[in-house]
């Protein structure tokens, strides 16, 4: 055989292989190796709770769709939900009142945890099929939801207590931090100290050195601000808080940690100290109202306040994000070494029984917004996985 012959052999064969090398590469499609309906056990549908009409009536905004199971792109991860958090703010985004710009109908649900199913190419170098992850992301009332791999927050175990952390959790440690400046020796009201984000306010106040007052509406309510370090848990079904507050704390609270709005606002504004926070992080007693909002008596604001050099803080955590990532790996570490208690609140002692399945998200709502959850609102989606 002749070099020429030869060498076109040669090069015939490599380009034989290279061929064959691109068509492998090209054949490593993920959507193919990473999901595959067919050889595993992700269904071709699901169930998904979607806002069909705005209302902060949840049941009349929110139904329950069978949708497809989404496929994820090269950066998301495929979660299986197995628990989903509830916050008073869920009756606020079916309203429409956070994000004017989305158009029905649009997902609803903020926070999960559960299990990698399925994911993009460039996700696979940082998760694995099977990885238990925690997630603050829109669309969490699914069984399954689509998840940036930049917001997934690896877990040991699908732990429920993660839900009370990623929100709740971190609301009560960046607004005390940050807004509430927070000092050894003074004194902190935390309202609705025994909600989601109430027992976090309490704790990390505990703390920082402060002495605590927790407000509540039942004896055990009370019995558990005390295992947390609440000083002084008022039950204001049977105490008269402002008579209380009056009484005992003649020279005002330094701090207070807010979430219910309306009256209670303005019992705040006037027991602050000089030099007084006022923390607003809610208002839950408005939201189920047409406007979201209850009356204060807001003529008197400025001269209180300025009587007391005092000030009034909001607090909205997608504005704090810089200091998210840290404060919620923080807190995880703390609640894995048991330095600080997560309760959660999943329906047990109600008389229909826990929170399970995607159509219990409306008893669970209704629940909190009766008052009766002790910790963290959670609704386990899938037992069996």
């Amino acid at each position: 055989m002749s070099v020429s012959l030869m060498c076109k052999s040669v090069l015939g064969s490599r380009r034989a292989v290279h061929a064959f090398q691109r068509r492998f590469i090209i054949d490593m499609s993920y959507s193919n190796h990473f999901m595959d309906y067919k050889r595993s056990s992700i269904p071709s549908s699901m169930k998904k709770m979607m806002v069909m009409k705005l209302s902060p009536n949840f049941r009349q905004a929110v139904s329950v769709e069978t949708l497809p199971v989404p496929t994820p792109s090269d950066t998301e991860l495929l979660i299986r939900n197995r628990y989903i958090g509830i916050n008073a703010s869920d009756i606020n985004y079916s309203a429409g009142r956070y994000d004017p710009s989305l158009t029905l109908p649009f997902p609803v649900g903020f926070e999960g945890v559960g299990e990698v199913v399925a994911l993009g190419l460039s996700a696979s170098s940082r998760f694995a099929l099977g990885d238990m992850v925690a997630y603050l992301n829109a669309g969490a009332f699914a069984e399954y939801t689509l998840v940036s791999v930049q917001k997934a927050i690896p877990l040991k175990e699908p732990q429920p207590e993660a839900l009370a952390v990623i929100v709740s959790g971190a609301t009560a440690s960046i607004a005390l931090k940050c807004l509430g400046e927070i000092k050894q020796g003074e004194t902190v009201l935390v309202t609705a100290a025994a909600g989601g984000t109430g027992q976090f306010a309490v704790q990390f106040a505990k703390m920082a050195g402060c002495h605590v007052i927790g407000t509540c509406s039942t004896r055990e309510k009370a019995e558990f601000l005390k295992s947390i370090g609440c000083d002084r848990p008022i039950n204001y079904k049977e105490e008269d808080l402002a008579a209380t507050l009056r009484r005992e704390y003649p020279k005002g609270v330094d701090v207070v940690y807010e979430s219910i709005g309306g009256s209670v606002f303005d019992l705040a504004v006037k027991n602050l100290a000089q030099h007084g926070r006022l923390l607003v992080v809610g208002f839950i007693s408005g939201y189920q109202s047409e406007s979201g909002l209850q009356p204060v008596s807001g003529a008197t604001i400025p001269a209180k306040l300025l009587q007391k050099s005092a000030s009034i803080r909001g607090f909205f955590l997608p504005h704090f994000l810089s200091e998210y990532s840290d404060c919620v790996q923080k807190i995880m570490q703390m609640q894995e070494k048991g330095e600080i208690l997560c309760a959660i609140d999943d329906g047990q002692t109600e008389k229909e029984g826990r929170f399970v399945g995607l159509d219990s998200v409306y008893r669970a709502i209704d629940y909190m917004y009766a008052g009766k959850n002790q910790g963290k609102v959670v609704v386990e989606v899938n037992p069996d996985v």
